[in-house]
């Protein structure tokens, strides 16, 4: 059960409108240009995925900072699935859902993108935190079916790190923002897991790259697991913890220009998660040729082998890299 109960939409602007122009916890945000209806509908019937129901409790979605200086992250092991985006400059920012364990401290917490509305429309009513967005961007967050968390709005769920300089150092105490983790039930995205398929190639490691940052994932037979590493640098949280998935999926996705800029007047890409296109499906030490399809918000995203089988993926966090097709 939330905590906090979601009153009205002015209510929530005036809200995060405020966030918007508080300049200690809007620092990075982008500033631009963009119309408020993108034609989502919070009233659109969801479809229920085979990975949970609609009616399970709300999964808690975080944005969270992925520049050098962030590094290292706290609370990235304890994520069910973590999508790594394309931002401005062509860097990367991460989005880790949690849905079985809420950790004590996430982040740290950076600003929201529009790519992660459509990203999260999968979910039923997801609490989104972040720290902040670009004022224009707004009134489409106060409109998505998701409850929005901006840093702030509720003060003792948030605080400044001492380790790093600003904005590299909010972090977000999840355990004040919800009661409890809902439950796997709650992952409605359409991801399937149980044995391997037939086939695949033998793979020790993978990289994806992004114009300005690249993620590698080296399997180790020992853990069972695909070990990550940034920019060249092994992933492992401020506790000493490994970032390890069990599975991996660069799933190939239409990068565009959007509406929106940076302080910088950098554009801020656009990514497409509806629709369809291939995928690499990284698992037990061996790389998969695969499907995905999205055919509308509301539902998760279906892979599956190139003969049409379910895709399964192995028990454990998903890493899903949302790279340019």
């Amino acid at each position: 059960m939330r905590k906090m109960v979601r009153s009205g939409r002015g209510a929530w602007t005036a809200a995060l409108l405020a966030v918007a122009v508080t300049g200690s916890l809007m620092t990075g945000c982008t500033s631009g240009g963009g119309s408020p209806d993108d034609g989502r509908s919070p009233s659109q019937s969801r479809s229920p995925s085979e990975t949970g129901t609609a009616n399970a409790g709300p999964v808690l979605a975080v944005k969270i900072d992925n520049a050098p200086d962030a590094r290292p992250q706290t609370g990235l092991d304890a994520a069910d699935v973590v999508y790594a985006e394309q931002v401005e400059g062509g860097l990367s920012r991460l989005m880790a859902v949690f849905a079985s364990t809420l950790p004590a401290a996430v982040g740290p917490v950076r600003s929201a993108r529009e790519s992660d509305l459509e990203l999260l429309r999968q979910f039923h009513e997801p609490t989104l935190a972040f720290s902040g967005a670009q004022h224009k961007l707004l009134p489409l967050i106060d409109d998505a079916p998701l409850v929005p968390e901006p840093a702030g709005k509720v003060p003792d769920a948030w605080y400044r790190g001492t380790g790093k300089a600003a904005p590299h150092n909010l972090y977000l105490r999840p355990r004040r923002l919800m009661d409890s983790a809902p439950g796997d039930s709650a992952l409605t995205t359409g991801f399937r897991f149980g044995a391997a398929p037939t086939g695949g190639t033998p793979e020790t490691s993978r990289t994806v790259r992004f114009p300005s940052a690249r993620f590698t994932f080296t399997w180790s037979a020992g853990r069972g697991r695909w070990l990550v590493a940034m920019d060249g640098t092994p992933t492992v949280t401020t506790d000493g913890k490994t970032v390890a998935p069990a599975t991996v999926v660069i799933q190939n996705v239409k990068v565009h220009n959007s509406k929106y800029h940076d302080f910088l007047g950098n554009n801020t890409p656009f990514t497409e998660s509806v629709g369809s296109g291939t995928a690499k499906v990284l698992r037990d030490g061996r790389v998969f040729d695969a499907n995905w399809t999205r055919p509308e918000a509301t539902g998760g995203t279906r892979f599956t082998t190139p003969d049409g089988a379910p895709m399964n993926f192995a028990p454990g966090q998903v890493w899903v890299v949302l790279a340019q097709a």
